[in-house]
Formats: C-alpha cells, sequence, structure tokens
C-alpha cells in the first residue's frame, strides 16, 4: 500500500495536541481518537497495488496465405528486436491465426498449416482477449499485431471488446514493397433470377499498373465469354448479360491472365446465381423416352430430365420439389449429389421416389449408400429368400501408393481391407469366396471356400493384407481369380477388382480373358481408388464396360468400406423378381388421398424389399414375400417414397397399360411435394466478403404461428452436405428475423428455414474463392480505426512494444475507510445517547477519567515518596498534621446522563 498524500498524516498530532488542552472535546476517547486517526489516513489517499510490474506483450502473428512472404522475411528480426527491448519483469506470448488460431510453435501445427485461405483477424484479438484473462490477471497487458491488414472478415465489435477490457492493441504492417499485380476485386451476380430473366454480371479487375489485362469467363465449366479489362487509374470493369433457360443453380467464375503477375492467387472469383422456375420435378432416368416424364407433363407438371448421370449436379436441387430415380444404378451417379439428398429431404423439405428396375434399389447399388435410410423399404434380401449361391473373387491392390495415410488416420490399404471383410459379412453361409492381393503377382491370401464355417479365418486373412511396394498387374490378378472360379459349382461367378486409378499397370490380354469370363456366365466389377481423370482410369472403366458389371470411382478412401458392401449386396443379397405377380391393395392409399384407386391386377416384376417400420404401404405382392409395391413415408420435413416395379422399360408392359398410370402418378407426385407455402412470408440472402446474412420477413398472419413455434434455419456445409448445423435467429423488428454467419473460403454452401412442418430452401452459395487476396484497403483502414479507439497506435519502432498501458496499477482505497468512518460516527453517536461506559484505560501508568488525563494511585504514591525523600528536615516544629482532604463528592451514573444530555 502507499500514500499519495502523507503530508496529511501530520495532522493527527495536533489533533491529539488540541484533545489535550481542551478536555471537552473528548478526542481521547477511544472511538474517536481511532475515528480521527481515520480521517487523517482518508487525507492522505491510501491505494492499494492492482497490478504487478512488468507489462505482458501478446503478439498475433498473421500465418494467412497472402501475408507469408513479408512475415517469413521479417519475423527473425522482428523476435529480435522485441526481445532486446524487453524488460526484466515483462512477458511475452505469441499466437498464429489465420483460418484459426494456436500458440506458436505448439502441437498440432502441421495440421494448421493447411488453413491458410482466409485471415480472421476479428476471431484472433478476440481470443487473444480471452487468454489474456486467463494468464495475464493482475498484471497490465496489451495487444500487438504483426499483419497485412487484409482481413477476411469485419471487425464489427472488436473496438467495443478492447476498450472493455482496458486493453490497447498496436499494429505492425508486414507488406512487401509495392509489385506489379492484378487481381479481380469482384464478380457481381443477383443471388436470384427468374426464369428466361436477363441479368447482370459485372467483373471488377484491379492492378497496379494500367493496362489491358486478358480475361476468362466461365460459366458451368465451360468457357462463355473472352475479352480484355482495360486497367485506367488501378481499376477496370466489365459488364455484360446472360439468360438462362434451365432452372436450378449457375456457377460461374472469371479468370484473368496477365503476363506479369506478384500474386496468381488473386486471379480467379467463383459466384453462384439460382435461376427459379417454380416447383418442378427431377427426373433422373436410364431410358431414352421415360414414360414417367411424358405422363407428368401431361398432368401439368415442369419436368427435368437428365439422362447423363454423370453430369447431374448438386445445384439442379435448386427450386426443384421432387426428385425421382428411375432404374438408375448409383455408381452412375456423382457421390457429392446422392450425399446432399439427405439434407435436401430432411432439411429443406424436398422429397425423393426411387423406382424400380434391374438397375435400381440393392441390384443398383443403394444398399448402405447415403440415401439407404431415406428409402421407406429396407434393401437387405433375408437368408432364406435367396435363390442362387453365388461364387466370388476379390482382387485387391496392395501396391505401393496403397500405404498412404488418409484424414482419418487410417492407410488406404487398411480400409480396402475393411471393405473386403464388410463383403464377406453380407455373403451367405453356402456363398463360396476368394480373395487374391496382387502386385507384379497375385497372392493367394484366402483360397476358393464356402464363407459359412469360415467366416472368421476370412475376415482375419484378409484384414492382415499390407501395402508391399511396386505396381499392381491388373492381368495377372484377374487370371489367377478367373482360374479359381471357372469350376466353380455356383449359379453365378463374379470378380471384384479393387485398384487405383493411378496406377494399374500390365492389362495383358485383358480383354479375350473378359470374354472367356462372360462366356461362362462370369461378370466384373471396378472399385478404383481415384477419379475418371487419372491417368488408368480409361483402362479400369473398360475393364467394368466389357465385364457387365458396375464401376465405382472414389477419390475417398474413408468410402471403400461402404462401397464393398454395396457391391456384394449387389451380387448376393438383391433379388430382382422376373416372374409376373398379383397385386393387393394394402390400404395406405387412403392416407395420401380420399379417393380409392383402381389398381392393375399385376406387376410383370419387381425388385424384392422390406417395409420400414416407420412406413406405410398402399399395394403389396400377393406371392410367398408379400412384399411391399408402394411404399412412403416422412422423413424430416420431407417425404420419400418407393414403386418397386418397374415404371418403363423392360417389366413394365402391363404397369404401362394400365388405365390409371397417370392418376397414380400424378397423385403420388403431389403428395410428395407437399402443400404449398401460404403467402405473406419470405426470404432473402446475400453474401458479403465471406459473411452470409439471411434475412425472414413476413407479414402479421404469421406473427402468431411463429411466436407459438419459432423459425429454424439449418446450413449444410460442402457440396454433399456432410456437415449441418443449425443457426441463431436475431429478432430485428416486428416481421423481420436474421441471421448471419462467416464462411470458409471457397466452400459451397445450402440451408434451408423451417416454418411449422414447411420449409423455404435457399442456395447453394458459394464463397469467392480469392477473398484471401482481395487486399481490400477497407480493411487495412477498419484495423487502424480499431487501434485507435483502444487506445494503440501504429508502431514503426518495436522497442516502443513494451509501453505500460493506461490503465492504474493501484486501487484508490477511500470509499472504503470513509465507509468505515461512517459507521464509527454512528457507534459514537449510539454510545453517547444510552451512556454506555467504555472501559478504564491505562497507557504508562496514567487513567482517562472522564475527558482529562489523571495520575493513578501507583503514580502518585511514587510521587510522594520522592517529594519526600527531596524534602530536608524541618528546623522547627513541625506544622500540625493537615487534615485530610474532604473526599470527592461522588458522582452516579445518572447524573454524568443528565449532564451529557444537557451539553
Amino acid at each position: 500500500m502507499i500514500l499519495r498524500h502523507p503530508e496529511w498524516l501530520a495532522l493527527f498530532p495536533v489533533l491529539l495536541l488540541a484533545g489535550w488542552w481542551l478536555p471537552r472535546l473528548g478526542v481521547w476517547r477511544p472511538l474517536r481518537l481511532f475515528l480521527l486517526g481515520l480521517l487523517a489516513l482518508v487525507l492522505a489517499q491510501p491505494q492499494w497495488r492492482r497490478l504487478a510490474d512488468g507489462v505482458d506483450l501478446w503478439v498475433l502473428l498473421d500465418s494467412s496465405a497472402s501475408a507469408e512472404k513479408p512475415m517469413a522475411k521479417g519475423l527473425p528480426e522482428w523476435d529480435k528486436l522485441l526481445e532486446q527491448s524487453r524488460g526484466p519483469s515483462d512477458r511475452m506470448f505469441q499466437l498464429s491465426f489465420a483460418e484459426e488460431v494456436m500458440r506458436r510453435g505448439a502441437e498440432g501445427a502441421e495440421l494448421y498449416d493447411r488453413q491458410r485461405q482466409s485471415t480472421r483477424t476479428a476471431q484472433a484479438l478476440t481470443q487473444a482477449l480471452v487468454q489474456v484473462g486467463k494468464e495475464s490477471e493482475g498484471r497490465p497487458a496489451r495487444l500487438l499485431i504483426f499483419t497485412d491488414g487484409y482481413a477476411t472478415e469485419p471487425l464489427t465489435g472488436i473496438a467495443e471488446k478492447l476498450k472493455a477490457e482496458g486493453i490497447e492493441l498496436d499494429y505492425y504492417l508486414a507488406r512487401d514493397p509495392e509489385p506489379t499485380d492484378y487481381r479481380i476485386s469482384a464478380l457481381r451476380l443477383p443471388t436470384k433470377a427468374q426464369l428466361g430473366e436477363p441479368f447482370l454480371i459485372e467483373i471488377e479487375v484491379r492492378g497496379t499498373r494500367d493496362g489491358p489485362v486478358p480475361l476468362k469467363l466461365m460459366r458451368q465449366g465451360r468457357e462463355l465469354k473472352t475479352a480484355e479489362v482495360d486497367i485506367r487509374l488501378g481499376t477496370g470493369l466489365i459488364r455484360l448479360t446472360d439468360r438462362l433457360g434451365n432452372a436450378g443453380v449457375a456457377h460461374y467464375e472469371a479468370i484473368i491472365q496477365p503476363a506479369i503477375d506478384a500474386h496468381p492467387g488473386n486471379n480467379r472469383h467463383e459466384a453462384m446465381i439460382e435461376i427459379a422456375g417454380g416447383p418442378r420435378v427431377l427426373l433422373l432416368t436410364s431410358y431414352t423416352d421415360d414414360p414417367v416424364a411424358t405422363t407428368l407433363q401431361r398432368q401439368g407438371f415442369t419436368v427435368e430430365t437428365v439422362t447423363d448421370l454423370r453430369s447431374v449436379r448438386t445445384g439442379q436441387l435448386a427450386g426443384a420439389k421432387c426428385v425421382i430415380l428411375n432404374n438408375v444404378p448409383a455408381f452412375e451417379l456423382p457421390g457429392e449429389f446422392l450425399s446432399s439428398l439427405d439434407f435436401y429431404v430432411r432439411e429443406q423439405g424436398g422429397s425423393l421416389l426411387m423406382a424400380g428396375g434391374q438397375k435400381s434399389f440393392a441390384a443398383g447399388g443403394y444398399f448402405e449408400s447415403s440415401i439407404d435410410s431415406l428409402l421407406p423399404v429396407s434393401m437387405e434380401l433375408k437368408q432364406e429368400h435367396r435363390k442362387l449361391m453365388v461364387a466370388m473373387a476379390i482382387v485387391m491392390d496392395r501396391s505401393g501408393s496403397m500405404s498412404m495415410t488418409v484424414k482419418n488416420g487410417f492407410t488406404k490399404m487398411a480400409l480396402a481391407d475393411e471393405g473386403a471383410a464388410n463383403a464377406i459379412r453380407f455373403l451367405g453361409p453356402q456363398d463360396l469366396l476368394t480373395v487374391f492381393a496382387v502386385d507384379s503377382e497375385a497372392h493367394q491370401m484366402v483360397p476358393l471356400q464356402p464363407v459359412g464355417p469360415n467366416r472368421e479365418s476370412m475376415e482375419s486373412a484378409v484384414r492382415r493384407i499390407e501395402s508391399t511396394g511396386g505396381g499392381i498387374f491388373v492381368y495377372n490378378g484377374l487370371k489367377a481369380a478367373w482360374d479359381q472360379l471357372k469350376t466353380a459349382p455356383a449359379g453365378q461367378r463374379h470378380i471384384i477388382l479393387f485398384s487405383d486409378a493411378a496406377d494399374s499397370e500390365e492389362p495383358g490380354d485383358y480383354k479375350n480373358l473378359i470374354d472367356e469370363i462372360l462366356a461362362n456366365g462370369g461378370t466384373l466389377s471396378v472399385i478404383a481408388l481415384g477419379t475418371r481423370a487419372d491417368s488408368d482410369a480409361q483402362l479400369l472403366e473398360d475393364i467394368a464396360t466389357r465385364g457387365k458389371g458396375r464401376l465405382f470411382f472414389t477419390d475417398k478412401a474413408e468410402e471403400l468400406p461402404s462401397i464393398f458392401s454395396q457391391e456384394t449386396v449387389a451380387v448376393a443379397r438383391s433379388a430382382f423378381i422376373r416372374d409376373p405377380v398379383k397385386t393387393q391393395a394394402a390400404g395406405g392409399w387412403f392416407e395420401i388421398t380420399s379417393q380409392p384407386l383402381d389398381w392393375h391386377a399385376q406387376a410383370d416384376g419387381y425388385n424384392l424389399c422390406y417395409l420400414r417400420d416407420w412406413a406405410s404401404q398402399a399395394l403389396i405382392t400377393q406371392d410367398e414375400y408379400t412384399a411391399p409395391l408402394v411404399a412412403f413415408g416422412q422423413r424430416g420435413i420431407g417425404r420419400t417414397a418407393a414403386i418397386t416395379f418397374p415404371l418403363g422399360g423392360e417389366f413394365s408392359a402391363q404397369t404401362r397399360a394400365w388405365p390409371k398410370y397417370g392418376d397414380f402418378l400424378q397423385t403420388l407426385t403431389r403428395w410428395l411435394m407437399g402443400e404449398q407455402l401460404p403467402p405473406g412470408i419470405g426470404l432473402k440472402h446475400r453474401l458479403e466478403g465471406t459473411g452470409l446474412t439471411i434475412d425472414l420477413l413476413h407479414d402479421d398472419t404469421w406473427e402468431q404461428r411463429l411466436m407459438a413455434k419459432a423459425p429454424r434455419i439449418m446450413l449444410a456445409h460442402g457440396a454433399t452436405a456432410g456437415s449441418s448445423h443449425e443457426l441463431a435467429w436475431e429478432r430485428l423488428s416486428p416481421g423481420h428475423y436474421q441471421a448471419r454467419v462467416d464462411l470458409p473460403e471457397g466452400e459451397m454452401v445450402r440451408g434451408a428455414v423451417q416454418v411449422g412442418t414447411q420449409a423455404l430452401p435457399f442456395g447453394p452459395t458459394l464463397v469467392g474463392t480469392s477473398t484471401e487476396w482481395a487486399f481490400d484497403e477497407a480493411r487495412t483502414e477498419e484495423l487502424k480505426q480499431v487501434s485507435l479507439a483502444s487506445g494503440g497506435r501504429e508502431l514503426l519502432e518495436l522497442s516502443q512494444a513494451w509501453r505500460s498501458p493506461r490503465a492504474e496499477r493501484f486501487v484508490d482505497l477511500r470509499n472504503e475507510l470513509l465507509l468505515l468512518a461512517l459507521i464509527l460516527m454512528l457507534a459514537e453517536a449510539l454510545i453517547t445517547r444510552t451512556g454506555w461506559h467504555l472501559p478504564v484505560w491505562a497507557f504508562a501508568g496514567w487513567k482517562i477519567k472522564g475527558n482529562r488525563p489523571s495520575p493513578s494511585p501507583a503514580v502518585l504514591a511514587h510521587q510522594k515518596r520522592v517529594h519526600k525523600e527531596a524534602t530536608p528536615p524541618p528546623t522547627a516544629a513541625p506544622p500540625p498534621p493537615e487534615a485530610p482532604p474532604p473526599p470527592e463528592p461522588e458522582i452516579n451514573r445518572q447524573s454524568r446522563f443528565d449532564r451529557a444530555k444537557k451539553r
């Protein structure tokens, strides 16, 4: 504790002296004495130390891609200067930030290094303030940020947080000397347009030198326009219009290719626009002239038919109310499209219908796929319903590329082994299996034998397969597998080839070998790890096509176990019944409509499935299986249905001749599309930098409904909608809700606002891929203003980084002491009023009597003895003894109390 004005303590002895000479003041009473000392202490202004000596300096280092070069160049020198100017009691903490914030040199930094495509300055400052509160409590602290100044998010609210914590923010701009650089600063599109409506596209290009810059505009991956942008005074702008005749989402990409450019990372920009054409049906079909499309169009539906299955995109779900998969196999559809259907149905309120055929349901590879749980029927065939035994061979690539580790920590080989184990699990006890591991030779890991008694040993054997290096000799593996299968006593022989699409060597005479396989009743499928653009993808595709099997491409090794399961079930545990079967109404049709339906009496064939617990069925078979032919149910906000008999092509003659064919499709499709959303409510969304803002507007007719059940907003990330979460609304005013979220660079998002049992879908929306390289000077100016508001400044000399902040190190105690003085004054007044007598005090032989100190009896006796010894003997007759003084009249307690009241 310190005293700001200790000279006031001299007042205390003055007050004591005044009390000595003026007894009526009663200064020597204990409470009054203590009270006077307390008041003298208050005047001296005592203060208690709150903060320790020294300063805690929290250094934030910009590790984003755009600041990488200047930071790497200057950081060693900056570290040296900060250490040289650091005091003995000063401490320094360092945080690195880009998309995430991490302690410099902390464990896990190798994962952080991959996340450099955003500069999340606001997030870094917020987390730094949290760390200051944890580790710098009781010490003065300040922040210092090294950055290029180009944040990819606004700094809204940061200045208020800094001022509330009393933390000053200094900044040091780390930039290279101005190079020759050109960048696309904006690609502006409306978020939504009507079908056939022209809309404006604006592309803004900025550069450090004036002159022409070549530009290319792409739409859906195809070149739309090439032009030159003339840069004048650092800016160039080009405008053009476009219109689209198909509903859905269109993807645009602008690219510049300057001859000299310092930062190629900002030479491209992406954006999306939603084309609204009213509710429509998205029909994916394997038939050239699909009768479903003709029938629905005749009933008044807008139908978008897709026969090129590999070209279907997630963006085509925008505006679609129903997706129909009409006898299309899962392996021909893009994996991200299939994965996106779950969010589309459950959260966006869409609907899904799967129709039967030899390429549908389990036969089409949908068992354990991403949409398996959506369908109202189960596709796994019960063991007692199997008709044919299967002899299967699995040929596995164990080349050097299989030893690589993927994101989940497993190697590619380990995931492929797990896939082979899944295949064993789904084979029946009477089925036969052999497994070969192939590099330059084929090594038999499991001999051909029945699965039933050997299932555990088979699974153990395949899980021990390891990568041994080298490449894979495809022909050797296929030849060894077929040599085992061709003599197998089975009704169906099938080979699964698993291989790397970029490392499949020595195909040999595979064409003649496959011809031999087909001639003897065998088939061949391929699971390719990679993409169709890999070097050996065409070879693997040709093998699968010639082998009359399925072809799976995946560049995510984590999907291998599921793909092996799908392929095994498609071969061994699925059934398409080719014989005509009589039908029977099941009663569930009245859950859809009150109008009865005259069902067709017989179906030419169907996919054998089983009804799920949560679903209803309208039509069943009259054979031994009593299997569902028409089933439906609710999944989340959306609806799904299954028609297990074919609606077109082979095995559909009697169905297409059914007089109620059109009525049936129309009624079921209208139920799937759901009820129309009542008027009076609307949704807007806009993208600013990396921030997505969603506004929900409604009129008074919706007020009570939304008060009873608040709207929910769900957001899915990525093309596959693999992760989704709920956002929090902010009610800005009556009839206006708003939500805002920051998105990662280059990520596609889709969402839906759920109101009751209906949904307002939006998106997909794409964050531009050059946000990190936009170099927007407005962000730098915003950083300067935040620093200034907090009391900081731009550091030109790093030796000044350790200056003490303006925060006071001491706490003033005067308020607490004055409160204590007030309590003592009230206590003194209470004692005076009640006449309570304090105990007698004795200080070095003196007692306090009344208001004046007097000697005690012991002191009086001592004084008399000293006086007697110092007095000479008398020369005359001693005087008569002095009469004792009259006794002092005794003052009783009541008289003292009366006199106190008079005073």
